[in-house]
């Protein structure tokens, strides 16, 4: 597979429902202010979009308001750019009403610097049109850009509101561990939830057709049950309105225990995938966050050259086939080895009366040895580090146990 310049582009397009006529592509040291590509180009993209009978042209790149207005006024026809596409493909794929206003606040702040009288659809959604909200001398773009800045407060303070319910949700599964899958769109991220959990996600080979987190159980052989989620897919360039906008939706990635970041193997720009990926990761806080790298789709590597420079670069990077459940017995094994790190072997004494504290060692740790001592209860067990608070009472004593002490190792 080749690197094409044309490839994601014309994947998001294909994905919004445009069929493909012609593709054009510039190599320029400087952008063009006016039209951010040189009027020779202009020239040969009028004469190639009137020659296809092209009905819009998308570029893949983000086009000032400005140099859009221009290029339209050049072409004839619409021109959108890739993150008017991207949106679009949201706009189309959000099934829930948490997504949908998500989706909506990120147009709208996208496009409020491009209004010019393309707001009306707004007015009704206001209730009542513009009758009573026009001032003297208020033009009527004025008036649509002050019915957009109100629907955007009010997206804001829904979505807020959405925001805490679903940090109360994922914070009260904290007794529990958690992991979420990430990654760029269309990696495979949903056909492994599937491979894992039986989860029947819905998987098709485009890109963004997951927007909304879906979480599962998961029996992990040895270790115990956690709980994965899948999430919305990245993109490079993602637009930033978006990022922030899905915030909401991407908590459980940030209050995941663990990432498991799932990059197609099979594309020759992996690596830029990657670093995507990473850079979305930091705006949401999460760069820190224990991360494995997984590499997928291994079954559809025709050269393995690809494979090799991807296990050099990232040497601690797990090998694997969603579709076909390769390298997921090792994947299941690093998780294992991942999430033991966040154990403690202690020794825990409590009163036998203690109930309380008793039924939640049985629920939440692994006890390997029990005894009884007097009116006590001597418990040793491994112990989730982030529920020691949980136990901790002036009647109960914790003491972490040396190397030894412990049973064989998880």
């Amino acid at each position: 597979m080749s690197e094409d310049p044309c490839d994601e582009i014309r994947g998001l397009a294909e994905s919004a429902g445009a069929e493909i006529v012609a593709e054009l592509t510039q190599k320029r040291h400087d952008i063009q202010l006016g039209t951010y590509i040189g009027s020779g180009k202009l020239a040969e993209l009028k004469e190639l979009a009137e020659a296809k009978e092209a009905d819009v042209i998308i570029f893949d790149n983000d086009l000032s308001a400005g140099q859009a207005r221009n290029l339209e006024r050049a072409m004839g026809i619409k021109v959108l750019d890739r993150s008017e596409v991207i949106l679009d493909i949201f706009a189309t794929r959000a099934r829930t009403p948490e997504s949908r206003l998500q989706v909506e606040l990120a147009q709208l702040e996208y496009s409020l610097p491009r209004l010019k009288n393309m707001w009306t659809h707004l007015s009704r959604q206001a209730g009542g049109g513009s009758i009573g909200l026009r001032g003297p001398g208020e033009t009527q773009l004025e008036v649509d850009r002050r019915i957009a800045d109100t629907r955007i407060r009010d997206l804001k303070r829904k979505i807020v509101e959405v925001q805490s319910r679903k940090e109360r949700e994922v914070q009260s599964r904290s007794e529990e561990f958690t992991v979420s899958i990430v990654g760029y769109t269309n990696a495979g991220k949903s056909r492994l939830m599937n491979r894992l959990t039986d989860a029947g996600v819905y998987v098709e080979n485009k890109l963004f057709s997951t927007l909304d987190t879906r979480t599962r159980r998961w029996a992990i052989p040895d270790f115990g049950q956690v709980l994965l989620s899948d999430t919305v897919g990245f993109i490079r360039d993602l637009p930033h309105h978006l990022v922030a906008s899905f915030k909401a939706t991407l908590e459980e990635a940030r209050q995941a225990r663990l990432l498991l970041h799932v990059v197609d193997a099979s594309n020759p720009l992996a690596e830029k995938h990657i670093l995507a990926v990473n850079s979305v990761l930091k705006e949401l806080n999460c760069a820190d966050k224990p991360t494995i790298l997984v590499l997928n789709k291994v079954d559809r590597i025709t050269d393995m050259t690809l494979l090799d420079i991807l296990k050099a670069q990232h040497p601690k990077a797990v090998v694997i086939s969603g579709a076909t459940g390769v390298g997921v017995r090792e994947l299941t094994d690093t998780v294992i080895e991942s999430l033991s790190s966040h154990f403690l072997a202690a020794e825990v004494t409590v009163d036998a009366g203690n109930g309380k504290v008793l039924a939640y060692l049985n629920a939440h740790a692994e006890i390997f040895r029990q005894e009884f001592r007097d009116s006590n209860v001597v418990i040793r067990c491994y112990l989730p580090k982030h529920l020691l608070h949980y136990i901790q009472h002036p009647n109960v004593t914790v003491r972490l146990l040396e190397v030894g002490e412990t049973a064989p190792a998880r």
